[in-house]
């Protein structure tokens, strides 16, 4: 689906200077989708109705309504739209408003979040290019969030976020895992719309250091820092995948993750 920024990727060869900030015109936002392109399509065999393959364009109704949270490497050749190696997709709840519905709402219904009372930030989209995965970037991108995230005031973070492939057997073991452990409580949990169990082994008969190991690693993050996922996977065949729905709670960050909105964004 839409969350690829953590898998490992060839070494650089210069030092990056790094820059975080929002797209400011229609070039940046076209070149977070050209990077969009080379991550879900290219590499991971996404598609969809409104991906331009002439143009290595991966776009959406919902682009017109979000921020674009971009990182630049300002070690590269070229302006800002050159620059990008990284991005994030943030849509707040007025901006939902404004589109129609939250892009997570094909997929989830989200009727316990949207009854919270709380201030919500769909997160989606987020990838980093090959060169900058292992690094730094990913925790740039999270500052840049973190920083987000203060300045609106949100309480609840979520979005969907993706195991490769669709075939639900083969990825029994991760998905029960999450069902298992890390199922978001009833008061923030949102449920697919065409329902894929995940309660596929038996919490005494799986595994779960062999179950973990198969688990994305930008999931893994969001579960460190205390995630929950919704009821039931989605399948996904766009894009290729099996999805989960995420929910973190900012207040149960801790200081050391909270540390994150205050670091060194550049």
């Amino acid at each position: 689906m839409q969350n690829a920024a953590s898998s490992t990727g060839p070494t650089l060869r210069h030092v990056p200077d790094f820059q975080l900030r929002l797209a400011a015109d229609v070039a940046e936002v076209r070149a977070a989708q050209r990077l969009r392109y080379r991550v879900f399509v290219d590499e991971l065999g996404g598609g969809g109705p409104m991906v331009d393959h002439a143009e290595g364009l991966e776009a959406d109704s919902h682009d017109d309504w979000v921020d674009h949270l971009l990182l630049l490497d300002r070690a590269l050749p070229g302006d800002a739209a050159d620059q990008v190696v990284g991005v994030y997709r943030l849509l707040r709840a007025d901006q939902a408003t404004r589109a129609g519905r939250f892009y997570s709402e094909s997929e989830y219904d989200l009727t316990p979040l949207r009854q919270s009372g709380r201030t919500l930030l769909e997160l989606g989209r987020s990838c980093v290019d090959a060169r900058y995965r292992g690094g730094k970037a990913l925790m740039h991108l999270w500052q840049g969030l973190g920083a987000y995230v203060e300045e609106h005031g949100i309480d609840l973070l979520f979005g969907v976020a993706s195991f490769h492939g669709t075939d639900v057997t083969a990825l029994a073991e991760p998905l029960s895992l999450l069902h298992h452990r890390h199922l978001a409580p009833p008061e923030m949990r949102p449920r697919s719309l065409r329902h894929q169990p995940m309660d596929l082994i038996a919490p005494e008969a799986l595994d779960r250091r062999r179950a973990m190991v198969q688990v994305p690693p930008l999931i893994k993050a969001y579960l460190r820092l205390g995630g929950y996922v919704g009821d039931g996977a989605y399948i996904d065949g766009d894009f290729n995948t099996v999805d989960v729905c995420l929910v973190m709670d900012t207040a149960r960050l801790g200081a050391g993750h909270r540390a994150l909105y205050a670091a060194d964004r550049g």
